[in-house]
């Protein structure tokens, strides 16, 4: 199969494309990038008035199966990511059963084989059953085809055992991603503590219940030597705990979620329970300090911590409601909103932190427009405007705060492995 795109403007996180460029895609590579590239192709796709940008990459993802199918699988999530033009989904081990063991690898990869629409990379858990008693087994999972590893959902809140796993990935291409979160702190609470929690009288989760995990995984880094990875970010705390972390060379890279640099805690009202998230939505000055960790490079990358939920998981009570936001289809459109057109970071900065950093991360190969790669692109409206309706989504999970808002930079075609997974002007198209 052979495809052409024809005058498109490329955006590359390491490279400087002029002008508008064809890009001819064949047997799923790029084969050529210049201008009226002189190739007969099956499929023309015209990119006037486009900007085409490497596949978007997402590092944390809940695709929820096996065992939670009515919130979300593997075919829903991955279309659902198409449509925000992602092109790579690493899924969270939080499934039931948990993800750690050969068999459970054997059954998702069975899964993903046979249902996805795009590139899905299953990450297994650190420990067994995800109850952070007992480690699994690294080498073994690894060689399954594990991505990275992580018990999200749940802090590895026992110490002595984060560092028996940091020390048995140390030398290894094995990536420990931690949920910080000290649930003595953070127990039964709802919400941020501040002034929302007061003005609806919920128990709130302290900024100090994540800080002092992040600050404790930092020191068990730097003390081994090894790598670390600290999930979805929230408060200005953690950011300047992981800035000087690395002043001091210390191996740690960490992520943010398109909702914690865009919502405040401010929009929480009673019984506004799609607003419920863990980490919770911050402050107004969380926000701007987390955007300014992006722009110096604190944080890496942008991961949507997509979390689907079914209806009947999001009641009312916010002591109740399941926590989660689902976001994999407008992520792209709320960053280049809050973060492009806001002035904090370039177009390329941006697709730098949504495609070729957790590419790099992950050891994926994606995350750049070059002849020889992989033709994962995602081409873009960029000045189109879009209003987010939870009615119209792919994803099976409806559970959103984002509804009703409008965002800037619209997905118009994705590609995976050149083929087209999603065209706005036919919906979704399974490969």
């Amino acid at each position: 199969m052979s495809l052409l795109i024809k005058s498109v403007k490329i955006v590359d996180a390491n490279k400087n494309f002029d002008g508008e460029l064809d890009i001819f895609i064949e047997n799923g590579m790029i084969k050529h990038i210049g201008y009226q590239v002189p190739c007969a192709a099956e499929n023309v796709i015209t990119g006037k008035g486009l900007v085409a940008i490497s596949g978007l990459v997402d590092a944390h993802s809940h695709l929820r199966e096996p065992g939670y199918e009515y919130k979300e699988t593997i075919k829903t999530g991955t279309m659902a990511a198409a449509r925000g033009g992602y092109t790579s989904v690493c899924c969270m081990p939080n499934t039931q059963p948990v993800i750690d063991s050969l068999e459970m690898m054997k059954i998702i990869k069975d899964i993903i084989k046979k249902d996805a629409v795009v590139n899905v990379y299953p990450i297994a858990a650190i420990t067994k059953s995800q109850e952070g008693k007992e480690l699994v087994n690294f080498e073994l999972l690894k060689e399954a085809g594990a991505i990275a590893f992580s018990d999200d959902g749940r802090p590895v809140w026992d110490k002595l055992l984060m560092r028996k796993a940091l020390s048995k990935v140390k030398g290894y291409d094995y990536l420990i991603i931690d949920h910080c979160e000290d649930m003595s702190l953070a127990m039964e609470g709802t919400i941020n503590e501040g002034k929302a929690s007061e003005r609806l009288g919920l128990k709130g989760i302290p900024a100090g219940a994540e800080e002092v995990m992040v600050l404790r995984d930092v020191l068990l880094a730097e003390e081994l030597d090894a790598h670390i990875h600290i999930a979805h970010i929230s408060t200005k705390g953690s950011a300047d705990i992981i800035r000087k972390a690395k002043q001091r060379g210390v191996k740690v890279s960490c992520e943010v979620t398109p909702h914690h640099i865009s919502l405040s805690e401010d929009i929480i009202e009673y019984g506004y329970t799609d607003s419920k998230v863990n980490p919770p939505l911050r402050t107004k000055d969380d926000i701007q300090a987390l955007k300014q960790a992006l722009k110096d490079g604190t944080i890496d990358i942008i991961a949507t911590d997509h979390a689907p939920h079914a209806t009947i998981d999001k009641t009312e009570d916010f002591y109740k409601s399941a926590n989660g936001i689902s976001n994999i289809e407008a992520s792209f459109s709320i960053c280049n909103t809050e973060l492009v057109i806001g002035g904090i970071l370039t177009l390329k900065e941006l697709v730098g932190k949504m495609s070729y950093n957790p590419s790099k991360l992950l050891g994926i190969n994606a995350g750049k427009i070059e002849v020889g790669m992989p033709a994962d692109i995602t081409l873009i409206d960029i000045e189109k405007m879009i209003k987010i309706d939870k009615e119209h989504m792919i994803s099976k999970g409806k559970n959103t705060p984002f509804h009703g808002r409008s965002y800037f930079g619209e997905i118009a075609y994705t590609l995976c492995n050149g083929k087209i997974v999603y065209d706005r002007s036919e919906a979704y198209v399974c490969r």
